[in-house]
């Protein structure tokens, strides 16, 4: 056997189909929130936006239940658009009272799913940190203002362990019932050097270890060492040399179904992935007898899911795409 493959004991965790989840962290958090999404998991996907440094989600993670943070003074404006340090810069406006509302949106709607989660799922990006010069504090996003505002410096074991304590503590008082898995992205960040980019990641394992040892509620999802080790070629990375590409993507998220997921909601998730394909399907001739017989049977099908989750937008796309006849 020419591969050291990553096993996964079952975690017991059971996650349904209709279990809340809400995804948290760097572009990883996204692409294990986009998989559930596509398999009808009620998830709630990065709410705002990419956050790569383990500090900055602890303190959203905060401000999510309710501990007081300064909004206001976190925003800055460039170019005519206000974007806040704690938030990625998909979250912006030329207003900032409209920025202010999107904000506090976000940490309404988060709540409200977390509130009711079964899962959070967290993701560590880099361990490298920007801070504010003049109040030294650390920034999710520099938005690309001018590099003499802010210094770089790399988190401690200490201040990664303290943030996500303090942001599990206060997530407990929303809901005791909360459980949490915890990865590192097994992206590379090459712009801060290959050889920091190993430091900020050792980094990032040794905080999520000692996090998983104090917090038994708390899991590791090994992501990381999965591309690392058992996929170490580079044909599972895209042109960046960087990314995992959507074969490993999709080699991961099977680790992860197999460990998380309940044995009914794998199940489902073979029946639904049948379905999509076939709702994907783009005939030549949409009106023939033959075409019209495997669109009802298409929807035939969707229908015995129904119970499990809302048809209603694949079923009406599918009609208005395909106009069935009766």
């Amino acid at each position: 056997m020419f591969r050291t493959e990553v096993h996964i004991p079952q975690s017991g965790l059971g996650l349904n189909l209709h279990d809340k989840i809400v995804t948290i962290g760097s572009c990883f958090a996204e692409v294990i929130g986009t998989k559930l999404l596509e398999n009808k998991a009620d998830v709630l996907v990065n709410p705002f936006g990419t956050i790569f440094n383990p500090v900055s989600v602890g303190k959203l993670l905060q401000a999510v239940a309710g501990k007081s943070i300064a909004i206001e003074q976190s925003l800055v404006l460039r170019d005519g658009i206000w974007y806040s340090y704690d938030l990625h810069s998909s979250l912006s406006s030329p207003n900032k009272a409209e920025l202010l509302h999107q904000i506090e949106h976000r940490l309404q709607q988060t709540k409200a799913q977390l509130q009711q989660a079964k899962l959070l799922i967290i993701t560590f990006g880099t361990a490298v940190s920007y801070k504010l010069t003049d109040t030294g504090s650390i920034v999710a996003n520099c938005h690309k203002l001018p590099a003499k505002q802010f210094s770089r410096t790399l988190l401690t074991v200490e201040e990664i362990t303290a943030s996500f304590k303090a942001g599990y503590l206060a997530l407990k008082e929303l809901n005791p019932n909360l459980k949490i898995i915890l990865t590192v992205s097994p992206v590379r960040h090459v712009k801060e050097t290959l050889p920091t980019n190993s430091v900020s990641k050792s980094i990032l394992r040794l905080a999520s270890h000692y996090i998983t040892e104090q917090l038994p509620d708390v899991l590791y999802f090994p992501a990381y060492e999965i591309m690392l080790d058992d996929l170490r070629d580079y044909r599972f990375y895209g042109s960046d040399m960087l990314h995992p590409t959507s074969t490993a993507e999709e080699y991961i998220w099977q680790k992860f179904s197999t460990a998380y997921l309940h044995p009914g909601f794998q199940e489902f998730i073979v029946a639904w992935h049948k379905i999509r394909s076939a709702l994907n399907h783009r005939p030549f001739h949409p009106n023939t007898a033959t075409h019209q017989a495997f669109l009802h049977k298409t929807i035939e099908q969707l229908q015995q899911l129904a119970n499990k989750f809302n048809i209603t937008t694949e079923v009406e796309e599918k009609l208005l795409r395909e106009q069935l006849t009766t």
